[in-house]
């Protein structure tokens, strides 16, 4: 094993100019990650100058057998933690051989409207809480807990600490800190309310970044799991009955918010979310209707509401927003297996260009 680390951790840098590029997109499913490697003539960190690659897209659920190749296009590129050096990381979306967006690429939409006149303008800005549930490979029950059977009730697990509280912080501190060397935007974690569950934060970040920042740090998080053993969980509901469910707060601002003032154009964004509460319950996660039950800091999913501090709303303003009279709002109706790219541009369609 000692001589296989040794060939791991080999610099490469120390022998030749040539890198390597893994690069990565969104499988059939929506929510399963997709990676191969590829050798490139030296370091490059504008993807637009990073060759197009392909893959059979008949093996993702994406393209049939008889016209399976789909192409990748670079959009983002991080350093990659994993192998170091001047290896990286490079963010796709995926298109057909005509040049079209494959039905699964949802960040071309987003693109386009986070490309609006009037949204860069507003330079929106994203806070995304991305809740998940670290599991046991063998049985698929939540890391910490014993097989077949349940934990103590919640109440001390909550940024909890010690051997009988917290369960996988070596995977969730070695992700933080492989987020940072990769140069993404990770502002924090802690341990959630349920045992086996952890969220990490990723922003402020303006616009279309903030889906491959979170698309990636996913990458980042499975690929550590997959070392540890480990299986990585995005259900809102991993475990049904009294335990809380795994959302994804995105918490949101336009440069009029943040202004003198900006209060009042947080309420009418806010009643602009409340005038298409269906369209963006459909968008935002399978499976979310087992979370938001009016239950475990959640609002019902039929019925959209907002208030200040409170965390059985729809919508939260916190207490500093209030008191300063400009800042941002916390949408909490977002799913743990929500698309980033689909979330983010729909909030901004929502408050800046949708006239009701």
């Amino acid at each position: 094993m000692s001589l296989l680390n040794d060939l791991i951790d080999l610099n490469l840098s120390e022998n030749t100019e040539k890198i390597i590029a893994e690069y990565i997109w969104i499988g059939g499913s929506g929510m399963d990650m997709r990676s191969k490697a590829r050798t490139l003539p030296g370091p490059e960190s504008d993807p637009s100058k990073l060759p197009r690659w392909n893959y059979d897209g008949s093996s993702t659920e994406q393209a049939t057998g008889d016209n399976s190749e789909v192409i990748l296009y670079p959009q983002a590129v991080y350093r990659d933690p994993f192998r170091r050096g001047k290896s990286i990381l490079v963010m796709c979306d995926a298109y057909t051989p005509t040049g079209d967006p494959i039905p699964t690429n949802k960040r071309f939409n987003a693109a386009k409207i986070f490309s609006q006149p009037e949204v860069v303008a507003e330079e929106p800005w994203f806070g995304i809480e991305q809740e998940y549930t670290l599991l046991q490979k063998d049985v698929k029950w939540p890391l910490g807990w014993p097989v077949g059977g349940y934990p103590g009730p919640q109440g001390p697990y909550y940024c909890g600490v010690g051997a009988d509280k917290a369960f996988g912080r070596d995977i969730v501190d070695a992700h933080y800190k492989a987020c940072l060397y990769a140069g993404i935007d990770i502002s924090g974690i802690n341990a959630e309310v349920m045992p086996g569950q952890w969220e990490f934060q990723i922003g402020p970040i303006c616009g279309i970044s903030t889906g491959d920042q979170v698309w990636m740090a996913r990458y980042i998080l499975e690929r550590i799991t997959e070392i540890a053993g480990a299986v990585l969980s995005f259900d809102p509901k991993p475990v049904s009955g009294d335990w809380n469910s795994a959302g994804a707060h995105t918490n949101f601002s336009t440069k009029s918010m943040r202004n003198d003032d900006g209060i009042q154009v947080i309420k009418k964004a806010i009643e602009k979310l409340s005038k298409r509460h269906k369209e963006h319950i459909a968008a935002y996660g399978k499976g979310n209707e087992r979370r938001l039950t009016g239950l475990h800091e959640t609002a019902d999913i039929n019925t959209f509401s907002w208030g200040v501090a409170n965390r059985g709303a729809s919508v939260r303003v916190g207490r500093d927003t209030e008191k300063a009279g400009k800042g941002y709002f916390e949408d909490r109706r977002p799913s743990s297996n929500m698309d980033p790219y689909t979330v983010t541009s729909m909030i901004a369609e929502t408050t800046i260009l949708w006239e009701p």
